[in-house]
């Protein structure tokens, strides 16, 4: 019985480990594209010329961030002409928090249960 719980703990400690190290939340931990995120929910969609214009970094190196971004479903693209228009996917990116706190929630109690003393 004992031996359960303790291979329960542990693979639940390997499923939280693994929330923590998602794309999602990885994306979300790089300053640059805190800051880019922050542009485009202050100044509403942009193209990449737009958004570059309130950030020190190059247009390339925003790009590569807008990438990230629209791979794990926080920003999405639209083309209009010649370019293409980035906004926040709210939807998309509150579902994606949705889910991580969800799954945490059924995670803590086997892997982080609260001490005896509490």
């Amino acid at each position: 019985m004992a031996q359960r719980v303790a291979d329960a703990r542990g693979r639940s400690i390997d499923e939280l480990i693994a929330l923590l190290d998602s794309g999602f939340l990885r994306a979300l931990t790089e300053p640059a594209r805190l800051e880019l995120l922050k542009v485009l929910l202050r100044h509403g969609p942009a193209d990449v010329g737009a958004i570059a214009a309130h950030l020190p970094q190059d247009r390339s190196v925003i790009s590569r961030h807008l990438k990230v971004l629209s791979d794990v479903g926080i920003v999405r693209a639209r083309r209009d002409g010649r370019h293409r228009i980035y906004e926040v996917d709210g939807p998309s990116f509150l579902a994606s928090f949705e889910g991580l706190l969800s799954r945490a929630r059924e995670l803590a109690p086997i892997c982080c249960p609260p001490s005896s003393g509490t």
